[in-house]
């Protein structure tokens, strides 16, 4: 790296965390990465290791390994540590079949799951993803597995599960599509009163800010946030990325992206939104690449470093935010 001050630094000075979800392998075989990840955030999380499918492989077996790797590294560099996530629809186990359930063995084996994780992890991971994604995008909720076997209910006991094993750890809920004040976001800020009224321990939400193609409006996003807090919710930013159509994009698309990557962070600084992580390290790692739909629909350049770790100009946008702070 440059002998430039890293952002951790920057970020560290006015109370702001800069994180990047982390790949186990990469973690362990790319140095540039491994350098870049260090030097420069001050806050991670796993992005697939501490999920379901890849944590139980095996029936009635934990692989703890990469979660491990990756959280033990963030702990041993000094930073915050976002675990993801306790209850998703996705990324289950390739042997659960919840058919081979009743409710109560459902309810159980989710119970279960839950204590086992957040237990092992109890001293080392700041904040928790306990339920992720339990809105659909038309507003209503979205019928899973945990759904199907206890309602919107399965949310509750999800929260005071976790919250049995490990009290002082704070406790978010996470989606996608709701940045900004939108149907969706209206639904989600409903499904947190409900929470509230219902003594969930909730502390925060999560806004994953995947800003592809469409751009939610930075005024709208501050709104937005401003509301969940009169809730007496924290917010954070938990999965950002910014690309643009691949078949349209804007005239000096990273001076765009840089624009958007500095607005949000400003936006964030002015609601007391403490955190914003991105959803990968450099962009050889995105999500954004490794998904071929994806890929071929946007600009696959979506983080704050490039293929080999090198500064991009959203980075400096990032960096001159934050410097700005007084």
């Amino acid at each position: 790296m440059s002998n430039e001050r890293p952002l951790r630094e920057i970020a560290h000075e006015c109370g702001f965390k800069v994180g990047a979800a982390v790949d186990s392998d990469l973690l362990r075989n790319d140095v540039s990465y491994r350098d870049a990840l260090r030097y420069e955030f001050n806050a991670l999380t796993p992005e697939n290791a501490l999920k379901m499918g890849p944590l139980r492989p095996i029936r009635g077996t934990y692989d703890f390994a990469d979660a491990d790797a990756i959280v033990n590294f963030g702990r041993k560099h000094g930073m915050t540590i976002r675990g993801h996530t306790l209850v998703w629809h996705n990324q289950t186990p390739a042997w659960f079949q919840a058919w081979d359930y009743t409710d109560e063995q459902l309810r159980r084996f989710l119970r279960d799951h839950i204590h086992t994780v957040v237990g092992r992890y109890r001293s080392k991971i700041d904040t928790w993803d306990v339920v992720n994604e339990a809105v659909s995008d038309d507003g209503t909720m979205r019928e899973t597995v945990w759904y199907d076997a206890m309602g919107e209910r399965y949310i509750d006991r999800a929260f005071e599960w976790a919250n049995e094993i490990s009290p002082e750890t704070d406790l978010y809920y996470n989606d996608y599509g709701a940045d900004a004040v939108n149907k969706k976001s209206d639904a989600v800020y409903e499904l947190m009163e409900r929470l509230l009224d219902r003594g969930v321990p909730i502390d925060g939400v999560g806004f994953q800010l995947h800003a592809l193609g469409d751009r939610p409006n930075p005024e709208s996003v501050g709104e937005n946030f401003r509301r969940f807090q009169d809730l007496g919710l924290d917010v954070q930013i938990t999965e950002m990325d910014v690309a643009f159509p691949a078949d349209d994009p804007p005239e000096n698309p990273l001076e765009k992206q840089a624009e958007y990557y500095g607005d949000i962070v400003r936006t964030c600084l002015a609601v007391d939104c403490n955190m914003l992580i991105t959803w990968g390290v450099n962009d050889a790692g995105s999500w954004v690449r490794e998904f071929k739909d994806f890929a071929s629909r946007y600009t696959v350049d979506p983080l704050l470093f490039d293929d080999h770790s090198n500064r991009k100009p959203a980075y400096r946008a990032v960096r001159d935010a934050l410097r700005r702070v007084k």
